[in-house]
């Protein structure tokens, strides 16, 4: 698969009341301390999942996908949705299978984190599965369009490096993983 079998094109781009996969909840908010209204927007959703999946080799499963709201591919970890009366393990194994065609290994919950407290109600939940193996073809869902990435650790903090990776909840999963840089940061001098 060739990069432009991922990369979107806009075809026109207009404001709209309502947002897919989730529920716009307006609230008029009073200031704690100068009692004036605000009114917020808070967008509810289902609680996502990212899945660290490292194969029997120490290779790191990763795919590479077109993002629309920065209109680039991305490497990233596995993630997506939990859909409704599902857990978040189950989503986890889902997506993985669906997405990479890779299942099986031992299952360990990372954790989660607030996906984007300022404006969204959802939690991201972090999983980790050692020894997964390809157990069949990907199945991405019909609006997908994804290249499946076996990576090394090196190879992984090049993403990082070369800006293929910035997805922060992708690297919140990975650095509960792996050491993707050196402690404490320092940048380069300018």
């Amino acid at each position: 698969m060739n990069d432009d079998e991922l990369r979107w094109k806009r075809l026109a781009s207009e404001a709209g009341p309502d947002i897919p996969l989730f529920r716009v909840r307006l609230d008029t908010m009073r200031h704690p301390t100068s009692s004036d209204e605000f009114q917020r927007m808070v967008l509810e959703t289902s609680d996502w999942v990212t899945i660290v999946a490292v194969t029997a080799t120490g290779k790191i499963v990763m795919v590479e996908q077109y993002r629309f709201g920065v209109g680039e591919l991305t490497i990233e970890p596995v993630a997506g949705m939990v859909d409704a009366g599902e857990d978040s393990l189950c989503a986890a194994k889902r997506e993985l299978l669906e997405e990479t065609g890779f299942g099986k290994g031992n299952w360990r919950y990372l954790g989660s984190v607030q996906a984007n407290p300022a404006i969204h109600n959802n939690l991201c939940h972090h999983w980790l599965v050692e020894g997964v193996e390809a157990v069949q073809a990907p199945a991405p869902d019909p609006g997908e369009a994804i290249r499946v990435h076996l990576m090394t650790l090196d190879e992984l903090r090049e993403s990082i490096a070369n800006g293929k990776l910035k997805h922060p909840l992708g690297l919140s999963a990975l650095t509960r993983v792996f050491p993707l840089w050196e402690l404490p940061y320092v940048p380069a001098a300018d």
